[in-house]
């Protein structure tokens, strides 16, 4: 089961729960995009050292161009969220926070299927629309 996506998928979701509670306790008395920094510094240095650990790295040179185009992208995008989490957790509540911030579930597979060409039945689409109800009501009552 280690290398089936599904048990990387749990791994991830119980780490991004982890990432919310400690967030919520380490931005207490620093501005949030402070925090964001101070978070990324650490992923920098932990996910460096696995890479050259494991013998992954290559030099750039190595990497096509538009890798880089869209690896940059999805770093401008992952930082952007970065900002708007943190903020959001500086004023409100994590259990309400997290929820919103899951409802990019339901635009990846809006997206997937836009830019993607991906396919969902009828009852993936239900499960979409499940996630995104379930997300509001824990979000808003």
């Amino acid at each position: 089961m280690g290398e089936s996506w599904i048990f990387w998928a749990l791994i991830s979701a119980v780490f991004a729960a982890l990432t919310a509670i400690f967030a919520k306790v380490g931005i207490a008395g620093i501005p949030s995009d402070l925090a964001t920094l101070i978070r990324t510094l650490i992923i920098v240095v932990f996910l460096a050292a696995i890479v050259f650990a494991t013998g992954q790295w290559r030099s750039p040179s190595e990497i096509s161009g538009r890798t880089w185009l869209f690896l940059g992208l999805s770093g401008l995008a992952t930082g952007a969220s970065w900002l708007a989490y943190f903020r959001a957790l500086k004023i409100g509540d994590a259990a309400r926070v997290a929820p919103i911030d899951k409802l990019s579930i339901v635009l990846v597979a809006v997206f997937g299927v836009i830019f993607l060409g991906e396919k969902l039945s009828l009852i993936h689409w239900a499960g979409v629309a499940m996630i995104a109800a379930g997300a509001l009501v824990l979000a808003v009552f």
